[in-house]
C-alpha cells in the first residue's frame, strides 16, 4: 500500500485548467494551515481565488507565506463565536466580499469506553457548533453581494459507523449534514449554496503518525485500496465553490474512494 501511495504522489501533478475556476473569488478557509485545509488554500489560490487562511495552531502566517500575496493569514478559534465573527469581518475588510466559506477546522480524539458530557462538549464545540456559527457569519457576508458557496467538511464516519471514530465525533459530524441541508433550503432562494464533503481516510500530518499497520488497515477500507491525498479533497471543494457547481446544493459528497459503498 505504501509503495502504491508513493508512486501516486510522485506521478500526480496538479495541472491548472486554462481558465481558473475560482478567478476573482474570495474564500474564507478554516483549519487552513495544515492537512486538508492547507490543500484547499493551495488549490483555491491556484484557481485564482483570494484566501483568508484561518487557523488556530499559530502556523497560519507561515502557511500563508508559502502561497504568496493571494493568501492572507488570520488567527481564530472557531469554537468561539466572537472570533468567528471577527474572521469574516477581517475578510470583508481586506477583500470587500466573501464568495466561498470552506469550513475544514475540526477536532479529533481517541475512542472512549463510553460517551461522556466532557467528550461531547469537546467534540461538538468545533465540529458542530463551530461549523454552525461559521455558516451564520458566512451567510451574513454572502447576502451583501448576492450569494455564495458554503462547503462544510464532515467525515465518512458520519454516514455510517466507523469503529475507530468516537461516538460524539460521529454524532457531531452527522449534525453537520443536517445543518448544511437546512441552510441550503433556507438560503437557496437568496443565492447561497451549501454542500458537505465527507472525506474518507486521508494522508495528513495527523494520520501519518499512525502505525504502519493502522495505515494499511485504514487505507484498505477504500474500494480503490489506498488513502486519499489532501489535494483530492481540495479539488472537490474548489469545484463546489465554483460557478461550475451552480446547480449543486444540499448534497453530502463522500470523497472516500468508495469506502462508504461497502456493507461492512
Amino acid at each position: 500500500m505504501a509503495g502504491g501511495t508513493s508512486r501516486l504522489q510522485a506521478s500526480r501533478t496538479m495541472v491548472p485548467m486554462t481558465t481558473p475556476i475560482l478567478n476573482g473569488k474570495v474564500a474564507v478557509i478554516t483549519g487552513a494551515a495544515q492537512g486538508i485545509g492547507y490543500a484547499c488554500a493551495r488549490v483555491f489560490v491556484r484557481e485564482g481565488a483570494k484566501v483568508l487562511l484561518v487557523d488556530f495552531s499559530g502556523a497560519e502566517d507561515e502557511a500563508a507565506a508559502t502561497l504568496g500575496p493571494a493568501a492572507v493569514p488570520h488567527h481564530a478559534d472557531v469554537s468561539r463565536e466572537d472570533e468567528i465573527e471577527a474572521m469574516f469581518a477581517a475578510a470583508l475588510d481586506k477583500f470587500g466580499r466573501v464568495d466561498a466559506a470552506i469550513h475544514v477546522a475540526g477536532t479529533q480524539g481517541g475512542r472512549s469506553p463510553e460517551i461522556s458530557a466532557e467528550e461531547y462538549d469537546r467534540m461538538t464545540a468545533t465540529n458542530l457548533r463551530g461549523v454552525l456559527l461559521s455558516c451564520k457569519y458566512a451567510i451574513r457576508a454572502m447576502l451583501r453581494t448576492g450569494g455564495g458557496s458554503i462547503v462544510n467538511f464532515s467525515s465518512v464516519g458520519a454516514l455510517n459507523v466507523e469503529d475507530r471514530a468516537p461516538i460524539a465525533y460521529a454524532a457531531a459530524k452527522a449534525g453537520v449534514h443536517s445543518l448544511t441541508k437546512a441552510i441550503a433550503v433556507e438560503y437557496g432562494p437568496k443565492g447561497i449554496r451549501a454542500n458537505v464533503i465527507a472525506p474518507g481516510f486521508t494522508l495528513t500530518g495527523f494520520t501519518r503518525k499512525a502505525s504502519p499497520e493502522i495505515l494499511r488497515y485504514m487505507s484498505a477500507k477504500a474500494a480503490l485500496q489506498r488513502a486519499a491525498l489532501p489535494e483530492e479533497q481540495a479539488e472537490v471543494a474548489a469545484f463546489l465553490a465554483s460557478d461550475r457547481a451552480s446547480f449543486v446544493t444540499a448534497t453530502v459528497i463522500p470523497v472516500d474512494g468508495g469506502w462508504s459503498a461497502r456493507l461492512a
